[in-house]
């Protein structure tokens, strides 16, 4: 059988997990991806987090003995995720290590809550980082204007960051800057640049959400040959802007002093349209030194039938150009797209958020009666 995983990994795409819960630490489930399937990394959100708690009986000791101590929901949720992703971290460890520090990394999100708010965003980041206490752990800090600072702040304290809910090009030149601004200073203050690392997760499939939508009102045949093709343009000319920032004169003094690029990361690979292949962001989206973060069901579609090309989108930068400039052309405004997306992104993770506590704040009060699933 063709092992069409260890393709995509030999073609320079780092296959991430997006998703986590205890239940698939506890059986080995984790441990096993990253043997057999060529896992290398996990991503975690609120969502993910909230979905897990709700459904699980494994918390349930942890809840109980919590419960006991007359912990508060707040610091609860915080000892509940952070036990999963240290342990993540632990399984994820061999990675580390054999990839030197490259791979095997975990990342965990700060409250979203605090997206608009950069100091008490580098407080929690900080709290975490200590808190998780592995050296593959990333945290997690969204791309709004507020936390673009809070990235910085938090690199140059040595911790490693994964931005997250970046959907702009303009964004995401912001966030590399805000990146190199941050290794500049940590190499000021003496923290060896060669242990700090960081991601730049590009959101994908919502680009094509948002738009296709956009497009159906606009109707006619030049729109609809567009439907689906913006997410991928976007992500391509994302890479562009990588390509160029990376081999800037100014990296260059970075990366000889022991500093690693920030890769870009494809988030949301999750093709949510039925009549779009099911590994679309995947396929179309190899390129060298790049991290696919994959619910389960888009690694085991793409482990069944997915087909790896060199490199599908260096050759397409003026082809991605073209496709944002038509879809511009009939009235869609690429400005206000990516907003709404950075907007409705944030939200829908305080809700999952405030759902989770919820969640953990009902188990607390049931003390010693277990969590979910009964």
């Amino acid at each position: 059988m063709t092992d069409r995983l260890a393709e995509l990994s030999a073609a320079g795409v780092a296959v991430w997990l997006d998703d986590l819960s205890r239940d698939r630490l506890a059986t080995g489930g984790l441990d096993q991806l990253r043997r057999e399937k060529h896992v290398v990394g996990v991503t975690t959100n609120p969502t993910i987090f909230a979905k897990a708690l709700a459904s699980s009986k494994e918390y349930a000791d942890q809840v109980s003995d919590l419960a006991l101590r007359g912990v508060g929901v707040e610091e609860a949720t915080r000892l509940l995720t952070t036990y999963d992703v240290r342990w993540a971290c632990d399984v994820m460890r061999p990675v580390y290590d054999a990839t030197g520090g490259l791979d095997g990394r975990v990342s965990i999100e700060v409250d979203p809550r605090l997206a608009y708010d950069t100091a008490r965003t580098v407080a929690e980041a900080k709290a975490l980082w200590w808190l998780v206490d592995r050296p593959n752990l990333f945290i997690k800090i969204p791309a709004t204007p507020e936390g673009l600072p809070a990235i910085t702040a938090a690199l140059a304290e040595g911790i490693s960051v994964n931005v997250t809910l970046i959907f702009s090009l303009q964004r995401y030149r912001e966030v590399m800057e805000a990146f190199l601004t941050g290794l500049e200073q940590a190499r000021d203050r003496g923290h060896d640049l060669s242990s700090i690392a960081s991601v730049a997760s590009f959101f994908v499939s919502r680009v094509d959400t948002e738009i296709d939508k956009r497009l159906d009102k606009i109707g006619g045949d030049e729109a609809a040959s567009l439907k689906g093709k913006a997410a991928v343009a976007n992500a391509r000319l994302a890479y562009q802007a990588y390509e160029e920032v990376f081999s800037s004169e100014r990296w260059q003094a970075l990366a000889d002093a022991g500093a690693r690029p920030q890769r870009p990361l494809w988030a949301s690979t999750g093709v949510k349209n039925p009549a779009y292949r099911d590994v679309l962001y995947v396929e179309e989206l190899v390129a060298p030194g790049v991290v696919n973060t994959m619910p389960q069901a888009t690694l085991d579609a793409f482990a069944d039938h997915g087909e790896t090309q060199p490199d599908t989108v260096t050759a397409h930068y003026e082809e991605a150009r073209s496709v944002l400039d038509r879809i511009a052309a009939l009235g869609v405004d690429y400005n206000d797209v990516v907003t709404t997306l950075e907007r409705e992104g944030v939200e829908k993770f305080v809700a999952s958020w405030k759902e989770l506590l919820d969640s953990v704040q009902t188990q607390l009060e049931a003390g010693t009666s277990g969590v979910g699933g009964e």
